[in-house]
């Protein structure tokens, strides 16, 4: 069954979206299929990251699925009916028109001359450097009470309550543990170049005012994105 969302021109449409992709990676299972294609084209753009986290990871995550599948292309998307197909833009040869030159002042086999080489390292110096992207990574974490009266709800207020820029919390679910006790298994997403695991599990889920609830944390697992 196609999954559809409201007008994702409004903040209602990518607050729906965005509610609906915690936790996941791809609109229908974990594999990329044309309900993803589809609702990607009806985004107009990439989804604002402090605002729709989750969307705004499935965006870029969509976008580099394309990306790889058509390198070297434009990627454009085309929906029909009920169906949805990724076409490749074709590739525009672009024609540089030079000025009439007579053949006797060509010289086609003629070196480099050191001005040329020395114009040419100029122009390549002149340009700027690109930004390069920093990665993002998803973590599932267990965060584990100290016992059977510790209470998770409050537990895992304490841990949503760390804030920190590229730092987003997802979704979230207790699990047994035995004797009466349950631990918390919660997702995150950490723009690798702001936030370090170890030193969020080390100076602020460990440490007071959070130990009081929270004895110890363990990484489950740990994807780049």
């Amino acid at each position: 069954m196609a999954v559809t969302f409201s007008d994702l021109h409004t903040e209602s449409g990518l607050k729906s979206l965005d509610g609906f992709l915690s936790g996941k990676t791809y609109i229908s299972g974990d594999k990329l299929t044309k309900d993803d294609i589809k609702v990607y084209s009806a985004v107009p753009e990439k989804p604002s990251g402090d605002l729709y986290p989750n969307a705004s990871q499935w965006y870029d995550c969509i976008s580099s699925k394309l990306a790889a599948s058509f390198p070297g292309k434009a990627v454009g998307v085309r929906i029909g009916g009920q169906a949805a197909a990724v076409e490749a833009a074709p590739a525009k040869e672009a024609k540089e028109e030079s000025p009439a030159e007579d053949d006797d002042d060509l010289d086609l086999f003629g070196d480099e001359t050191e001005e040329e080489k020395k114009a040419a390292e100029q122009r390549e110096a002149a340009k700027p450097a690109k930004k390069k992207e920093s990665g993002k990574s998803s973590v599932l974490l267990d965060v584990k009470p100290w016992d059977d009266e510790t209470d998770m709800k409050k537990l895992e207020e304490a841990v949503r309550s760390v804030e920190m820029p590229g730092l987003f919390w997802g979704a979230s679910k207790l699990v047994p543990v035995g004797y009466g006790i349950k631990k918390l298994q919660i997702m995150l997403t950490i723009v690798d170049d702001l936030v370090s695991v170890d030193c969020l599990i080390e100076e602020r889920l460990t440490e007071e005012p959070i130990n009081e609830y929270v004895q110890s944390c363990d990484i489950v697992a740990f994807n780049k994105i």
